[in-house]
C-alpha cells in the first residue's frame, strides 16, 4: 500500500510544484466555502491565496482600469498565511474565517497598519488596537489583506473620494462612473476580486449603496447588533459596520464572526439574547415560500424613478413572487416625505463624535481636534463646507435644539413604519436602493436618488441584494427592510432571492490573469 502525503506539507517543504497535474485553483469568484474545500483537499494554501489577489491587486488596482480602491496593503499578509499554514498543517482551520483574505474599510482601526479614514492628515497614524469587528476576524483566522478607500470622513454616500489617493475610486463594472460611497472602495475591491469579502460602515448609505452599484450583498444590521468600537465615526448615533460580499453565504459567515454584544460598546447592551447560535441556519433556498413581502412603493414614484430601475425593481418583485412569495403592493407608511423634509440638516455630530474618537487613538496621532486638522489643510477640498459646519457647533448635540427635533422625528419615523408593517401584515418592505443609475465620475449635480439615507435613522436592518443589470452592465440592487433583529427572516429571503435568480457576475475590467 502507498502511503499518503499530505499535499500542505509538501508546499511547506517546496515540492508541490512537483505536482503539475493538480488543476490550479481559480480566484475569480471564489467564495469562502470554495476556498476551504480546496485547503482541505490539499489543493490551496493562504500563501497562494494571498499571492493570487495580490497579483490581481497589482494588476489592476492602480494598472489598467485603474480601480483605485486600495489605499494600504498589509506588507505583512504573506506572513499571517504562512503561520496560518503551518498551523492547518498541525491541527486543521483555526476558525471559520481561517486563511480568508479580506479587504478593511480604512476607518476601521489595525493596530499594524495605519487607518486614515481617508485623510492625509492621518497618512502615517497607526492606532493602538484593532477595532473590535477587526479583532474578531482576525481570531477566526482572516487575513487582513488591505486597507480600502473611502469617501473622507465617511462623509458621501454617493461617490468615494479622499485626500489619502488621487482620485476617485472607479466602479469596475464601468470605469467612467462612481461606486457610490463612502465604502466605495471595499465594494470595488470586492466586485474586482481583489479580495474574498469586505468589511464597510453604513450610516446613511455607505454599505448599501456601494453593493447595489457593484453587484454585491451587503448589511445594514440592527444598530445594536454590531460593535462600532474602533471605527471612525461620523455620527456616532447612526454609524454601523458590517460585511460586504459576493455571496449571502460569505456575508453570513463574516456576519456570524461580528455580531453580538461588546463591552467596549455600550450601544450594543440590546443586542444580548438577540443572537443566533449562528445565521447560516437561515440560508434556505425555499426561505421565500409563504414570505410575507411589502412593497414601498412611496419611495419610488415614476415620476422620480428611472424607467430602467423601476423596470429591475418590477422584475424583482415577480421573481419573488415566482419564489413563493406573497405580496402586498403597495405598502404606505404615509409620512415619510414629510419626516424626510423636516430634518434639519445642520444637527450633525462630526466634531463631537470625532474629537472622542481621536482620543482614543494615543499619544502619537498627530492632531487632536478637528480644528487641528482643518488647519493643517491637510483634507480634500470638497470637504471645506462640511468641516467649517461642524466647527461652528460647540458642545453637547444632544442639547441642539435641532438635534432634538430630529430625534423626534426619526421616532415618528420608526413608529409609522412598524404601524404600516403591522397592519400590512407583512414582514419586510423592499425599495430599490438607487432611483437612478450610478452617476459619471465627476457629475454633481445629476440626482442621486438614493433611499437608503431615508431608513438608516429608522436603525432598522436592511440587507442590499442584487437585481440584475442596467444598460451598459450597470448592476443595480433593492433592498429588504425588516423590524429590528429579524435578521434571520431578512437572511432567508436575499438567499432565496439570491438562488432563485443569480444575477451575480464578475466586472469585465478585472478578468481572470491564469
Amino acid at each position: 500500500m502507498k502511503r499518503k502525503v499530505s499535499i500542505v506539507a509538501l508546499f511547506l517543504v517546496g515540492v508541490l510544484p512537483l505536482f503539475s497535474s493538480i488543476a490550479p485553483f481559480r480566484v475569480d469568484e471564489a467564495t469562502i466555502a470554495d476556498i476551504h474545500a480546496a485547503m482541505k483537499a490539499g489543493q490551496l494554501t493562504a500563501q497562494q491565496l494571498v499571492r493570487m489577489y495580490l497579483d490581481r491587486i497589482e494588476a489592476y488596482d492602480k494598472k489598467g482600469p485603474y480601480i483605485n480602491s486600495i489605499i494600504t496593503i498589509n506588507p505583512k499578509a504573506m506572513q499571517v498565511a504562512a503561520e496560518l499554514d503551518a498551523k492547518f498543517a498541525q491541527s486543521g482551520f483555526v476558525g471559520p474565517l481561517h486563511g480568508i483574505p479580506i479587504i478593511v474599510k480604512d476607518n476601521f482601526n489595525t493596530f499594524d497598519l495605519p487607518t486614515t479614514n481617508g485623510m492625509l492628515s492621518l497618512k502615517d497614524s497607526v492606532p493602538p488596537e484593532d477595532a473590535y469587528v477587526v479583532r474578531k476576524v482576525r481570531e477566526a483566522g482572516a487575513i487582513i489583506l488591505a486597507k480600502s478607500n473611502l469617501a473622507e470622513f465617511a462623509s458621501s454616500g454617493a461617490y468615494t473620494l479622499s485626500s489619502i489617493l488621487p482620485g476617485y475610486t472607479r466602479n469596475p463594472y464601468d470605469t467612467n462612473r462612481v461606486t457610490a460611497g463612502s465604502s466605495g472602495g471595499t465594494a470595488a475591491a470586492v466586485a474586482a476580486n481583489l479580495g474574498t469579502v469586505g468589511l464597510g460602515s453604513d450610516t446613511g448609505s455607505s454599505i448599501r449603496g456601494p453593493s447595489s452599484f457593484q453587484n454585491l450583498f451587503g448589511i445594514r444590521s440592527t444598530f445594536a447588533l454590531v460593535s462600532r468600537y474602533g471605527i471612525a465615526p461620523l455620527d456616532s448615533t447612526r454609524d454601523v459596520g458590517g460585511p460586504m460580499a459576493r455571496t449571502m453565504a460569505d456575508l453570513v459567515a463574516v456576519l456570524e464572526v461580528v455580531a453580538g454584544y461588546d463591552p467596549g460598546d455600550p450601544s450594543t447592551e440590546p443586542a444580548r439574547g438577540k443572537v443566533p447560535e449562528n445565521y447560516h441556519q437561515f440560508l434556505d433556498r425555499n426561505g421565500l415560500k409563504g414570505a410575507r413581502i411589502g412593497v414601498l412603493r412611496e419611495v419610488f414614484d415614476p415620476s422620480e424613478t428611472d424607467p430602467e430601475v423601476m423596470k429591475l425593481m418590477n422584475q424583482a418583485i415577480e421573481d419573488m413572487k415566482k419564489a413563493g412569495a406573497n405580496i402586498t403592493d403597495p405598502v404606505t407608511v404615509g409620512n415619510i416625505k414629510e419626516i424626510r423634509d423636516g430634518v434639519k440638516r445642520g444637527a450633525g455630530r462630526l466634531k463631537w463624535d470625532f474629537e472622542k474618537y481621536l482620543a482614543t487613538r494615543g499619544p502619537n496621532v498627530p492632531y487632536k481636534t478637528l480644528k487641528e486638522i482643518v488647519d493643517s489643510k491637510k483634507y480634500h477640498p470638497f470637504l471645506e463646507q462640511t468641516l467649517q459646519n461642524a466647527l461652528a457647533r460647540d458642545g453637547d448635540p444632544e442639547k441642539n435644539p435641532d438635534y432634538q427635533e430630529n430625534q423626534r422625528l426619526y421616532a415618528r419615523l420608526r413608529e409609522s413604519i412598524l404601524k404600516a408593517m403591522d397592519a400590512s401584515g407583512v414582514d419586510a418592505l423592499v425599495y430599490p436602493t438607487f432611483k437612478y443609475p450610478p452617476r459619471l465620475i465627476g457629475d454633481l449635480n445629476s440626482p442621486d436618488g438614493t433611499n437608503s439615507e431615508t431608513f438608516a435613522p429608522t436603525l432598522f436592518p436592511a440587507i442590499a441584494v442584487p437585481m440584475g443589470f442596467l444598460s451598459g452592465e450597470l448592476p443595480d440592487g433593492f433592498q429588504f427592510l425588516g423590524r429590528p433583529f429579524t435578521e434571520p427572516t431578512l437572511i432567508k429571503f436575499a438567499y432565496a432571492f439570491e438562488q432563485a435568480t443569480k444575477h451575480r457576475r464578475p466586472p469585465k475590467s478585472t478578468p481572470p490573469l491564469n
